[in-house]
């Protein structure tokens, strides 16, 4: 266990490295986005009709083929992802996502690796994960690893 003065200053770096991600320009760029989404009227009814409708194919899903509105259903939910992914707004807002993971998955690595190279460090990132023997594989080398 760390001392309570290490742990204390652990916290505060961390505390730190947590508000300078915030001022980022990649944060704020998060941000802009995401008000975008939330502003914006069209997206909100696209995001809105999707979201019934998915409400609609669970209900429909419990039956599968079998219900009558099967097919319309799942076109329609089909259709209704499709206009929500390519609104502008929305897609702005998941490369801002997508951006802001990357950095936190990259500061996540630079600390386990700092710690030691074999720290495993989950991303969902297989660029990150596959470097190495870092990424999964604490079966004790039966994965291959040297």
């Amino acid at each position: 266990m760390l001392a309570t003065t290490e742990c204390v200053e652990i916290l505060d770096f961390a505390e730190e490295l947590a508000n300078m991600v915030l001022q980022s320009t990649i944060v704020e760029t998060y941000n802009e986005c995401l008000n975008k989404v939330r502003k914006d009227i069209s997206t909100q009814r696209k995001i809105k009709a999707f979201v019934q409708m998915k409400e609609r194919h669970e209900e429909v899903e419990r039956f599968g083929r079998y219900h009558p509105d099967y097919k319309m259903v799942m076109m329609k939910i089909r259709e209704l992802k499709r206009e929500v992914d390519l609104d502008i707004h929305v897609a702005e807002f998941k490369k801002a996502e997508n951006d802001l993971q990357a950095l936190l998955d990259e500061i996540s690595v630079h600390i386990g690796r700092s710690v030691s190279e074999f720290i495993k460090v989950p991303t969902g990132n297989p660029f990150f994960d596959s470097s190495g023997c870092g990424g999964g594989c604490s079966t004790g080398g039966s994965c291959g690893c040297s």
